[in-house]
């Protein structure tokens, strides 16, 4: 049902930015180090601009802040910026260290929480804690030069937040209207002694001008003592209004001087605030009280306890009495918010489970960003520019992907750009607070100017070439069903406009990863880094083909997909059944080929093991099975759908074509489970795996000796921590079962996928066991654990597994969340002002959930609101179902 509240109404109007969604938390929270800025010889994008140089170098792609906002295609920019006294710098952008730098690759060193937003980011609400003592920028490089064997040298273990010495700064956004932009920081002292902070509400432009000769240099001047004017001809005028302070300006353009050494073109560069503030230079500030990017200086003193709000104030129309309406427009936007996610998140949830799904679903809000890249103009330079020279060209096959779009990120730090394969798993949550953004979002990857002519979806601009497993399909029809369900009725044009593109991505695919067109794909490392014995997108000599068992499935997956659309569609246009007869036909090949390979008849799935595997080719003429146990070969339960027969009946085309394929090829049919068969409720059942092999995997995976943890689905069987797998050829090569960062740098310093838990893989797992449970029912039990004698259900399980995910987010015995680590500070288990604050990891640790990766990664670990909801209402179905059958 939709909801019915003023922020649903304002969703409802809020398409192509140019209403409610004008204004957002769309800046980066880290805009160097990334390919975009990239500007060097040999492509070292970590080192050409790092943090040293961020504050001193003008961006030519974006922007970043904490807590920024800024308009749908960042021209004008807002975010605070914070000075304890002691800093050798002003605390403009978060702080982190490069992929180089760290033991386990990048990793931002922050303690900051998206805490919460309204899909329209009518309200917003964010913490960034700040010590006191000087930031330990020195201590957190050199401690971090370990060995992979140790964990990461975190902030919190430094003493900079010893007895609590921190300053608790909450940066809050509220719109009076579409262009009215209200933000106030609070600022707490948390520690027990006073202590000085200089807050700086900063505004200022992207450096637009520089690289297009169209626009000239827009300006913010000063129009009183507590007024300001900007003024461009890309957004024309707009008023800033604020609180005491003293008034800062400079332009946004490059130090060249610091930098490299050459004169500046003008004398107030970017980092003039910073060192008007920090080095006390007078000069390094336009006394003009004019330039391109502008901060208002409030220093403050601060008893224990005591905290002060800075306002601030943006609108494109001139308001009187600023001030006036302030609080209550704040006031009035919090209860907006909080009742749109009352209307969402269902009020039978217990509290603290309400409480993680809203965080979940506030910082995948907070990670959407602008994300501007023209590929030819960075390669060849834009019009009247110099080309730069580039050793390395970098997606130089990508020359027609021109991306200038609000785009959802996996981390706004560590992952500044966009994944396809993370976005697909974004919608899924997207789409239960904001459907409208979901579809979008689905079809701007589809673009003519993001997908390639060849058909391939853009992976990320490390490599727009990589290979992402094939999931888009399944994110725009698990999008469509939520859809359809909310409204009651499907958004045909989204699913029509989809599947055209689509079935282009399809035939890349079979053309590109089926190269010997056998029904059996490669895909190189498809996403999972570490969990093959070898780097299967660069395999040792001597290999002449690889037959992966989970590109294949991905693969069956799509298909799959594919059919269920053909046969949503033709209820419309009798022209899909076509398409649904040619997906019905490949699915089956798809599924026949996993079990037979060319003349040798060797299969992925291993009957003595059975578990699915790799198989490789050598040039010798042999064949081998790959045989560790890992998610390679528990992909092959995602390839199922369920379909009731009243979708067959009125398409004779598709149905007369399906059985004319069945009854000639009857041994493909033989081989899917249960294909040719309908259930008691009058359903099919589209599967790969026969009940004999479901019940087999099953075991293994639901053994805790080997897949199954007490927080989820182990990415690699914990058998492998006695038992290496082993293949010699041309080298030793193993893996071993690691429950938390992987110690191999096969992919860089982030590479871990050796037994960690991924949330987006689980929730597969468990949407894969609800669907066969829909086609088997209640009376098909299944152990659970391996081994222990408890019989449950497919639903069941799932709602076990389900359950021990969310241990993750609950608080243990020592009274903190799961994923936090040892907590030495007992920050996370005693301090008010941190035991309620979430983070929402990249990766958890197999053995004892420790949160792992990027911290801030909500995009698919917000996976876990999906899951608690849907938990939730399939409890209560299951409490219908029995009490129907009581009454019967």
């Amino acid at each position: 049902m939709l909801q019915k509240g003023i922020e649903a109404q304002r969703l409802a109007i809020s398409d192509n930015y140019r209403n409610w969604k004008k204004w957002g938390p769309y800046l980066a929270e880290r805009q160097w180090g990334t390919v975009r800025e990239d500007y060097s010889e040999y492509g070292h994008a970590w080192d050409f601009v790092d943090h040293e140089k961020a504050r001193s170098n003008a961006y030519r792609w974006g922007e970043e802040g904490i807590a920024g906002f800024c308009d749908a295609r960042e021209i004008l920019c807002l975010a605070p910026a914070f000075w304890n006294g002691k800093d050798p710098i002003i605390k403009e952008r978060l702080f982190g260290l490069t992929n180089n730098q760290g033991n386990h690759g990048e990793d931002v060193k922050e303690l900051y929480f998206h805490q919460e937003s309204s899909p329209t980011h009518s309200y917003c609400k964010y913490l960034y804690k700040y010590p006191h003592k000087e930031f330990p920028y020195g201590d957190l490089v050199a401690k971090n030069q370990r060995s992979r064997h140790e964990p990461e040298f975190e902030l919190l273990d430094t003493n900079c937040f010893n007895f609590s010495s921190y300053f608790d700064c909450i940066i809050e956004y509220a719109k009076a209207d579409v262009d009215d932009i209200l933000m106030k920081v609070t600022v707490v002292n948390r520690g027990h002694k006073a202590a000085n902070i200089h807050v700086l509400p900063q505004l200022w432009f992207r450096n637009f001008w520089k690289h297009n000769q169209r626009f000239s240099r827009p300006a913010i001047t000063s129009t009183g003592l507590t007024t300001a004017e900007s003024r461009s001809t890309r957004n024309g005028r707009y008023f800033l209004y604020h609180q005491r302070g003293k008034q800062l300006f400079c332009e946004n353009e490059t130090n060249n001087k610091k930098i490299y050494g050459v004169e500046n073109e003008t004398p107030f560069v970017k980092d003039g605030i910073n060192d008007r503030v920090v080095e006390r230079k007078r000069k390094a500030v336009n006394p003009e009280k004019t330039g391109s990017k502008f901060a208002v200086w409030h220093k403050l003193r601060l008893r224990p306890g005591q905290e002060k709000t800075i306002k601030f104030r943006l609108s494109k129309k001139r308001v009187e009495k600023p001030w006036a309406e302030f609080d209550k427009i704040f006031e009035q936007r919090v209860s907006e918010c909080r009742a749109f996610y009352d209307e969402t998140v269902k009020t039978s949830l217990p509290e603290a489970h309400k409480h993680i799904v809203k965080r979940a679903f506030s910082g995948l809000l907070w990670t959407k960003q602008f994300y501007y890249y023209d590929v030819f103009k960075w390669l060849f330079g834009g019009p009247g520019e110099a080309r730069p020279y580039r050793s390395n060209a970098r997606n130089f096959s990508w020359q027609h992907l021109t991306n200038r779009h609000i785009i959802s990120m996996p981390d706004k730090w560590e992952y500044p750009w966009y994944a396809a394969w993370d976005l697909a798993f974004h919608m899924a949550s997207f789409v239960e607070i904001d459907p409208y953004f979901a579809k979008e979002q689905l079809l701007l990857v589809l673009r003519e100017s993001y997908m390639h002519p060849n058909g391939q979806i853009p992976a990320y601009e490390w490599n727009f070439s990589d290979v992402n497993p094939p999931v888009h399909s399944w994110a725009v029809w698990t999008v469509y069903e939520k859809d359809k369900e909310r409204t009651g009725k499907g958004d045909r044009d989204f699913l029509e406009k989809s599947f055209q593109k689509l079935l282009v991505n399809f035939t890349w695919w079979v053309n590109q990863k089926d190269k010997h067109g056998t029904d059996l794909f490669e895909g190189g490392f498809l996403g999972l880094d570490n969990i093959g014995v070898f780097d299967r997108n660069h395999m040792p000599p001597g290999i002449t083909r690889m037959q992966q068992a989970d590109a294949t499935s991905w693969m069956a997956m799509f298909t799959l997909n594919m059919l269920r659309m053909s046969l949503e569609l033709a209820e419309g246009n009798d022209a899909y059944e076509e398409s649904a007869a040619k997906f019905f036909r490949h699915f089956l090949n798809i599924a026949w080929a996993m079990h037979h390979i060319g003349q040798k008849d060797i299969s992925l799935w291993d009957d003595k093991d059975n578990f699915y595997y790799d198989v490789v080719e050598m040039s010798s003429g042999t064949s081998h099975r790959l045989k560790v146990r890992s998610l390679v070969g528990i992909i092959p339960m995602f390839a199922v759908e369920v379909m009731d027969k009243n979708l067959f009946e009125n398409l004779k085309e598709f149905k007369t074509r399906a059985a004319k394929i069945v009854t000639t090829r009857p041994d493909l049919a033989s081989l899917i489970s249960r294909i040719e068969e309908i259930n008691e409720n009058g359903s099919y059942l589209f599967s790969i795996m026969r009940g004999f092999r479901l019940e087999h995997l099953l075991k293994r995976m639901l053994d805790e000796d080997e897949f199954l943890s007490d927080y989820g689905i182990r990415s690699l069987s914990k058998y492998h921590k006695d038992n290496p797998y082993v293949f010699d050829h041309h080298g030793h090569h193993s893996i071993q079962y690691e429950p938390g960062e992987s110690r191999s740098n096969m992919f860089g310093g982030n590479s871990n996928w050796r037994g960690p838990i991924w949330m987006p893989l689980n929730y597969m797992i468990v949407q894969s066991l609800r669907k066969y449970y829909s086609y088997y029912g209640p009376t098909y039990v299944y152990e659970f654990p391996t081994g222990s004698g408890n019989k449950l259900n497919l639903n069941q399980i799932a709602n076990e597994i389900t359950k021990r995910l969310m241990r993750l987010f609950e608080r243990n015995a020592d009274g903190r969340f799961q994923y936090h680590s040892d907590d030495k500070n007992k920050l996370y288990s005693k301090n008010e002002h941190f035991k309620n604050q979430h983070l929402f990891y990249e990766f958890f640790d197999g053995d004892n959930g420790t949160g792992l990766g990027a911290s801030h990664q909500t995009g698919w670990t917000a996976l876990i609101a999906n899951l608690i909801m849907e938990m939730e209402e399939s409890e209560k179905q299951e409490e219908v179902k029995v009490e129907k059958a009581k009454v019967l």
